[in-house]
């Protein structure tokens, strides 16, 4: 396709080198395409290389980066009038009324990799854009994948850095092992689109990406899998690889509740081969909440799962939707109590304790009774059906946690914490908050960007990706 130019685009990406901008270069720019690619969370908007595109095509793998999205679109179509506009990525499909509204003309969800390369190859025919989604989704593909081809990236130095307990710094990079899950958690965005199905990145491929990113000056591997439990052989037989090839990177990988128990017997092969830490979406510590979101863990589950990865030597980093339509100010603040006595204050990013349930369209959530009395409806300007609490008191503590959060993201944790937790107690009308341990704890890990981060730290925008 000599001649053929093409533009990828990442507006967020959590502070990783994109994966979704490298992947689809590979095989576009193995198409003959000539690929540019534009991190927006690093970089701006070369107005002459958007002018110059046939098709400009934006990755939205969360909620933040569809929303930063819609901006950056208008303002590509009115530099460029004739290049055919795509989306990919999980929440493409999820908002694909609303992109098409917008002039884009293909919309791509889970392994976009050959539908990219196959809308390119149309748009150099001259042929239609594709059709819109039929009634029922497709099968899913199974592609054999190629090495990622980070060109034009911004260096890895300057993303996020893991900072360690001895206050020495990592250059980080960023993989993915596999796609798609084998769960169903209502909640997860993950399941409109795979649907309880997974699909694993050919193991030499992801050793060749890694390979690539140590000679580019990774120090430490971050495995992006929704969980990378879903095909445990796979991920033990790659990181054992990845050990033998490079015995002083470290890497860290998310990992469900339930996984950890059915496997913490290979718990210590994680630490044996470098891994620092494990996140798992733990979301409550209510048994109710857990039912009702299908997550398939109890709370006695998460600490169970937390007490083997402490035996094991594996950190666990729990992650959780604070705020929902079933929490009370009682029992945020015993979730407070639970991490101060699990001494869990320093392992979870305060923004965790901000964050908003979100539901976007096409949500396995919304067909669950308990969430019926609670919604408010589609609201096409945040992309999320809008819930009201019964307690007006728990809306208006999520927002003044989120703005307390939102102006020290990167602040120090239990100071943070202390902070919150007086809050809360405060709101509840509670004495009894827990001391939060002024000595130092176990040191963990720490990117130097949070978890979760928006361009402009907004209440409104803290809500679960």
């Amino acid at each position: 396709m000599a001649g053929m130019r093409a533009l990828l685009v990442s507006t967020y990406d959590l502070g990783h080198q994109p994966f979704g901008l490298a992947s689809p270069a590979a095989w576009l720019r193995r198409d003959g395409v000539h690929v540019d690619c534009a991190d927006l969370a690093r970089e701006p908007l070369d107005e002459e290389v958007v002018r110059r595109a046939d098709l400009i095509a934006f990755h939205l793998p969360m909620h933040t980066a569809t929303r930063m999205a819609a901006g950056v679109i208008k303002k590509v179509r009115g530099l460029n009038a004739t290049a055919r506009l795509a989306a990919y990525g999980l929440y493409a499909p999820l908002n694909e009324a609303w992109l098409r509204s917008l002039g884009v003309a293909e919309v791509f969800g889970g392994e976009f990799e050959a539908d990219l390369a196959d809308a390119a190859r149309r748009l150099q025919r001259g042929d239609p854009a594709g059709p819109p989604p039929a009634d029922t989704p497709r099968p899913l593909a199974k592609l054999q994948f190629i090495q990622p081809d980070r060109a034009g990236l911004p260096p890895l130095s300057r993303y996020a850095t893991l900072r360690l307990a001895d206050g020495t710094t990592r250059v980080a990079g960023y993989t993915e092992a596999s796609r798609g899950c084998l769960h169903l958690c209502r909640h997860c965005p993950v399941v409109p689109v795979y649907d309880g199905q997974f699909r694993i990145v050919q193991p030499e491929v992801v050793l060749a990406d890694i390979d690539a990113q140590v000679a580019a000056g990774a120090q430490h591997i971050t495995f992006g899998d929704p969980d990378f439990f879903n095909g445990p052989t796979h991920a033990l037989r790659l990181v054992e690889q990845l050990h033998q090839r490079h015995p002083s990177v470290t890497y860290d990988a998310t990992i469900k509740v339930e996984h950890l128990l059915a496997h913490r017997a290979q718990l210590t092969r994680l630490r044996d081969t470098g891994c620092l830490f494990v996140t798992s979406a733990v979301e409550s510590i209510d048994d109710r909440v857990l039912a009702l979101l299908d997550k398939g863990h109890s709370g006695a589950d998460f600490e169970l799962a937390l007490t083997a990865c402490r035996e094991a030597g594996v950190p666990l980093v729990p992650t959780f939707v604070a705020f929902h339509p079933w929490m009370t100010r009682e029992s945020y603040c015993d979730l407070l109590a639970a991490l101060v006595r699990l001494e869990l204050v320093d392992h979870v990013a305060p923004i965790q304790l901000a964050i908003r349930l979100l539901i976007p369209s096409a949500s396995r959530l919304l067909a669950h009774p308990d969430i019926q009395p609670h919604l408010e409806g589609f609201d096409e300007k945040t992309l999320t059906y809008r819930w009201h609490h019964a307690d007006p008191e728990v809306d208006r503590l999520q927002v003044d946690v989120a703005a307390l959060v939102g102006r020290r993201l990167a602040g120090e944790r239990r100071a943070l914490f202390a902070e919150i937790a007086a809050l809360a107690y405060a709101r509840a009308g509670r004495r009894d908050a827990p001391p939060v341990p002024l000595d130092p704890q176990v040191a963990i890990p720490q990117f130097d960007e949070p978890w979760y981060c928006c361009a402009e730290p907004n209440p409104e925008q803290l809500t679960l990706v």
